[in-house]
C-alpha cells in the first residue's frame, strides 16, 4: 500500500513545472498591468500637472500685477437744468444833483416814497439865481432898444440918401443944360463950371450917404447879434432859475435822500445834510431813485455754457426771501465778451416787477433749461488728478498699462464732474488712481461694479 500511495518522481516534476510557469505568467501579466495603467495614469496626470504649472505661473504673475477698478465715462443727457447765481438791479437807476446855488427851502420826498416823472422833490432858494435873471431881462431890454434906435438911424441914413441922388440928379441935369447954353454962347462959361461943382458936390454928398447907410446897416447887425446873446443869457439864467425846484426825471422809489432843510447847496458838487445825521456831510447828491417796474438781473454764464443762451430765452428765477414765488425772467442781452479774469460772460435778464415784489441789490436763482446738443461727459470727481501737469484722468490702455490724458472740466455736480474735452467715450479709467499708478505701469483692470 506504501508503494501505491506514494508519487512517482516525474510526476512531482510535473507540478513544480507547471507552478513555475503558472509564476512567470502571471509575473507578465502583473508587468502588462503596470504599464497599461501607468500609460492611463499619464494621459490623465500630466495634462493637470500642465495646466497646475500654467495656473501657478499665472498667479504668480497676477500676484507680481496690481488689479485697478476702471470704468467708462458716460455722456450727459442734452438737456440739462443750469442753476446760477444772479443780483437784481434796477431798470432805471440814477443819483440827482443840484444845478442851481443856494439854501434848501423845503424838500417833499423821503426815501420809500414812490414818485412820479417831473414830481416836485425839493426847492432851492437862489437869490444870487434870481438877480441874475433880472440882470439878464434888463440886458434884453436894452439890446432890443439899441436895435430900435439903430433901425431908426439906418431909415434916417436911407432917406439921407435917397435926398442926396435926387439932388445928385438936378445937379447933373443942370450941369447938362449949362454946357449946351455955354456952346451956343448964350451963358458964360464960368456959370457953367459953378454947376459943375454942384454936381460934384452932389456926388460927393451921395457917397457919404451910402457909407453912412453901410455903416448903419452894419451897426443893425451887431445890435441884432447883441440882442440875440442877451436872450440867450436870459433863458440860461431862467433855466438855471427853474432848477431851483427839484423834480424826479422818472418814475420811481426814492432810495437815498441825503439833504435838510437850511443846508446850503451848491451847483453840481455842495454841502448837504445827510438824512441821518445833524452834521454837515459834503455830497453831490440829493436823492438817489430807481425804477422798481422793470428790474434786471446780471448772472455770469460760465464760458463752456455761453454758446447755449440765446437772447430771448426764459429762466426762471427765485428769492431765498419768497419761497412761494417764481418770476420769469427774459435774456435781453449779453456782454458778448468773455471776462479774462473769471471766464464768464456777462448775461442780463429782464423781469417784471409791476407790484414791487423784488428790489434792487436781492440776491436771486437763475434757472436755466438749455438743450445741448454735444453734451460732454460725465465721470466721478474721484478719477480725476491734479498735479503740476494740471487737471487729468488715469486711463488703461489695450496693453494694459496706465497712460494719464489731460482734460478740460465743466460743471460740477459734487460727485461728478462734466469733462468737456480730452475723451472720446471709449476709454477706460481708473475709478480711484493713486500715487501707485505711475505712467507707463502694468496693471490689472477690473470692470468696477456700482
Amino acid at each position: 500500500m506504501d508503494s501505491q500511495h506514494r508519487p512517482s518522481p516525474d510526476s512531482e516534476q510535473q507540478k513544480t513545472s507547471r507552478k513555475h510557469r503558472r509564476g512567470i505568467s502571471g509575473i507578465g501579466w502583473a508587468v502588462i498591468g503596470a504599464v497599461f495603467f501607468g500609460s492611463l495614469l499619464a494621459i490623465g496626470i500630466l495634462p493637470r500637472l500642465s495646466q497646475k504649472s500654467e495656473l501657478q505661473a499665472a498667479v504668480k504673475e497676477a500676484s507680481t500685477v496690481p488689479s485697478v477698478n476702471v470704468i467708462v465715462p458716460r455722456r450727459a443727457t442734452g438737456a440739462t437744468k443750469l442753476e446760477l447765481p444772479g443780483s437784481v438791479v434796477a431798470q432805471n437807476q440814477t443819483t440827482i444833483y443840484a444845478r442851481s446855488t443856494g439854501y434848501l427851502r423845503r424838500w417833499y420826498a423821503d426815501i420809500g416814497d414812490r414818485v412820479q416823472a417831473g414830481q416836485l422833490l425839493a426847492e432851492i432858494d437862489s437869490p444870487d439865481t434870481d438877480q441874475q435873471v433880472l440882470q439878464a431881462k434888463a440886458e434884453v431890454v436894452q439890446a432890443q432898444a439899441n436895435v430900435s434906435q439903430t433901425r431908426a438911424n439906418l431909415a434916417k441914413s436911407i432917406s439921407d440918401l435917397k435926398q442926396a441922388r435926387a439932388n445928385l440928379l438936378i445937379a447933373r441935369q443942370s450941369w447938362q443944360r449949362w454946357q449946351v447954353l455955354v456952346k451956343e454962347g448964350a451963358v458964360p462959361q464960368q456959370d457953367a463950371d459953378t454947376k459943375y461943382a454942384t454936381y460934384q458936390a452932389n456926388l460927393a454928398s451921395v457917397e457919404a450917404a451910402q457909407n453912412t447907410v453901410n455903416s448903419d446897416s452894419a451897426n443893425i447887425k451887431a445890435a441884432q447879434a447883441n440882442a440875440y446873446a442877451s436872450q440867450a443869457n436870459f433863458q440860461r439864467n431862467t433855466v438855471l432859475q427853474s432848477y431851483k425846484k427839484v423834480t424826479a426825471p422818472f418814475a420811481g422809489v426814492i432810495t437815498a435822500r441825503n439833504v435838510n432843510t437850511g443846508v446850503l447847496i451848491s451847483a453840481g458838487n455842495g454841502n448837504t445834510s445827510s438824512s441821518t445825521s445833524n452834521t454837515n456831510t459834503s455830497n453831490s447828491s440829493l436823492y438817489t431813485i430807481a425804477a422798481y417796474d422793470n428790474l434786471k438781473v446780471n448772472v455770469s454764464v460760465p464760458q463752456s455754457l455761453s454758446q447755449s443762451l440765446q437772447t430771448g430765452q426764459t429762466a426762471q428765477i427765485t428769492v431765498k426771501e419768497l419761497p412761494q414765488r417764481v418770476f420769469t425772467g427774459k435774456v435781453v442781452r449779453t456782454s458778448n465778451a468773455i471776462d479774462p479774469t473769471t471766464r464768464t460772460l456777462l448775461t442780463q435778464l429782464e423781469v417784471h416787477n409791476s407790484d414791487a415784489t423784488l428790489r434792487p441789490g436781492m440776491y436771486a436763482n437763475v434757472r436755466f433749461a438749455i438743450n445741448r446738443a454735444n453734451p460732454p461727459f460725465v465721470v466721478p470727481d474721484s478719477a480725476l488728478v491734479v498735479n503740476a501737469g494740471g487737471t487729468q484722468v488715469a486711463t488703461v490702455t489695450k496693453d494694459h498699462t496706465v497712460h494719464y490724458q489731460k482734460v478740460a472740466v465743466g460743471r460740477d455736480y459734487g460727485t461728478e464732474i462734466e469733462i468737456t474735452s480730452g475723451l472720446t467715450g471709449n476709454e477706460s479709467l481708473i475709478a480711484t488712481p493713486t500715487v501707485d499708478e505711475t505712467e507707463g505701469l502694468r496693471v490689472q483692470p477690473v470692470a468696477k461694479t456700482k
